[in-house]
């Protein structure tokens, strides 16, 4: 869900804040006063293509940012790019330079355009005059019809990945003879060289270096450990004769008073420690005294070790790992012919589990698309269309249209005028039109997502759905029509749109006012959330115009309570 969209210096605002809300969020105001702009902030923070004619007159860059709630697909985007998920809630910002350049940030972390686009279908879809077709692509389209079957594609994936990963190593084996042979003789050196290294531990050489500082300094710590033995065992004064003349004394007094048995008890405790802690001093003055080469061994391992490090890994546990992938390869080389059937047949087996599942997905396409077509048909010509609808299924079956996701192309056809042919979404001229047949679409698949047993795993699809211009080329009962249409689709997901007609304003949850003032010389566009005085007055506004009268306050809060 969309939370706050802000704006600085951008086109006419000077600055913007808007906090939106669960459900219907309308956005209106006069002809010009700059509604469609706000959306265009917001197409900007999804990955639009930004210009410096957005800059404020006089402004060095202009701002927008959002916050949108994370959402785990977000999470998964923004850890593949490197950027920490520090919230539930995700923060995008986009700064455009006068001079043409811009920066992007996301959680206050630098990113780029690449990944606000790739984070755009995990938060909102925007349906606009500008962004309708870039927003509803083939892969939107499939995700809409997979909804609406209620059809999930992991048994297709997780065949797809295992016929990949098959066939990679197939065309590996399947390289150039000559290179084969070359890289043989290479992991051939490189197996035998880490083998013969004789790797005992991951850690060998941690233990070493341990082991070096204390050998480097041998006479330092000899005579330290000859010292504590001293004091703790040999000397007349030692720790353990002291001790040893005090536990006989407290044993004497025990003897005739229990309250000394415990004291007794530790004493003997302590005594036996300082006879414990001496055993082993003495043990490791005599280890550092009784290997004088054993410096010179290790410091000719290290050297060892450093070189394989240096050729395969920055730790002997990428040099061990590296060491297995060449002896695996060169046993791959070696054993080539047996390793070739063995490849074909398992690539054979999972090609048929991949054909398998991919049919079985199609046909439940196929079988939900004529079901859409016959449903989002009915919603489009509610809203003051006369339209012919088709969702067309084509299976791509030859290997290079295998994907995760099946083979399928998914296409939503449409005749907008009777007697003409069917065409893609993206040839309708009007944008109005483009954005009633999404409303359309978008309600079909949320009412049948709404009626599901529950048994289907439901496709997700982004949170916050935009509309802009949806009301163009109608009235009346369309439009009511629209706005019962919107507010269906708001109680699944978030909605925002900007209309024209008061019938659609009406079913508002939030209505935002967008109005034009002039400060300090200067015309700017502020945003502000209206309280239920000011949407009568601004919906009876939209009905009669400027000068309200008392038949349209009527009329609007008649239009209100109708709604509700």
């Amino acid at each position: 869900m969309l939370l706050e969209l802000r704006a600085e210096n951008y086109a006419v605002i000077d600055h913007a804040i808007a906090g939106f809300g669960l459900g219907l969020n309308l956005l209106t105001g006069e002809t010009g006063a700059g509604k469609s702009i706000l959306i265009d902030a917001l197409a900007l923070l999804l990955g639009g293509k930004a210009s410096s004619d957005v800059v404020r007159h006089g402004a060095d860059k202009a701002v927008v940012g959002c916050v949108f709630e994370m959402t785990p697909g977000a999470a998964v985007v923004l850890e593949a790019n490197g950027i920490d998920v520090e919230s539930d809630e995700i923060l995008l910002r986009r700064e455009i330079g006068s001079n043409g350049k811009g920066r992007v940030f996301i959680n206050n972390q630098p990113a780029t355009v690449g990944v606000l686009r790739q984070l755009a279908p995990e938060l909102a879809l925007v349906h606009s005059q500008g962004e309708t077709l870039g927003s509803f692509d083939q892969a939107q389209q499939r995700l809409l019809l997979d909804r609406f079957g209620g059809l999930s594609h992991e048994g297709v994936a997780a065949a797809f990945a295992a016929w990949r990963e098959t066939s990679e190593r197939l065309e590996e084996l399947e390289s150039a003879e000559q290179d084969r042979l070359r890289m043989a003789d290479l992991w051939r050196f490189q197996s035998r060289e880490i083998e013969q290294a004789g790797l005992v531990a991951e850690d060998e050489d941690t233990q070493l270096e341990a082991e070096k500082r204390v050998l480097s300094n041998a006479e330092k710590l000899y005579a330290a450990a000859m010292s504590a033995h001293d004091l703790l065992y040999e000397s007349e004064n030692s720790a353990e004769s002291t001790l040893g003349s005090a536990l006989k004394n407290l044993e004497e007094l025990a003897r005739y008073d229990d309250r000394f048995k415990e004291p007794a008890q530790q004493l003997a405790a302590a005594k036996a420690a300082v006879e414990d802690v001496d055993a082993g001093v003495r043990e490791f003055a005599e280890s550092v005294h009784s290997a004088p080469g054993r410096l010179e061994e290790i410091e000719d391992r290290l050297a060892a070790l450093d070189r394989l490090k240096r050729k395969y890994g920055q730790t002997l546990a990428e040099v061990i790992a590296f060491g297995a992938e060449a002896a695996r390869r060169l046993a791959e080389v070696e054993n080539r012919d047996a390793l070739l059937v063995e490849l074909k047949a398992r690539q054979a087996q999972e090609a048929e589990a991949y054909v398998a599942a991919a049919n079985a997905l199609t046909a439940g396409r196929t079988e939900a698309a004529a079901r859409l077509e016959k449903l989002a048909e009915a919603q489009i010509n509610d809203l003051a269309m006369s339209v012919c609808f088709k969702v067309k299924v084509t299976p791509e079956r030859s290997p290079e249209g295998w994907t995760q996701h099946g083979w399928d192309d998914i296409e939503c056809l449409i005749a907008t005028n009777a007697g003409e042919p069917l065409k893609p979404l993206h040839e309708i001229a009007s944008g109005g039109e483009m954005s009633r047949v999404m409303l359309a679409l978008k309600v079909t698949v949320e009412e049948a997502a709404g009626s599901s047993s529950g048994r289907k795993k439901k496709v997700p699809l982004p949170r916050t759905l935009v509309f802009d211009e949806i009301d163009i080329g109608i009235g009346g009962r369309a439009a009511e029509a629209v706005g019962r249409k919107l507010k269906m689709l708001s109680k699944g997901q978030q909605v925002l749109c900007i209309t024209h007609l008061p019938q659609i304003a009406a079913f508002g949850d939030q209505h935002f006012l967008i109005e034009k003032t002039e400060k300090r010389g200067r015309t700017q566009t502020d945003v502000r959330r209206m309280d239920d005085v000011e949407r009568v007055q601004e919906i009876a506004r939209m009905l009669s115009g400027a000068t309200l009268t008392e038949t349209s306050l009527k009329h609007a809060q008649h239009l209100l309570q109708s709604s509700r």
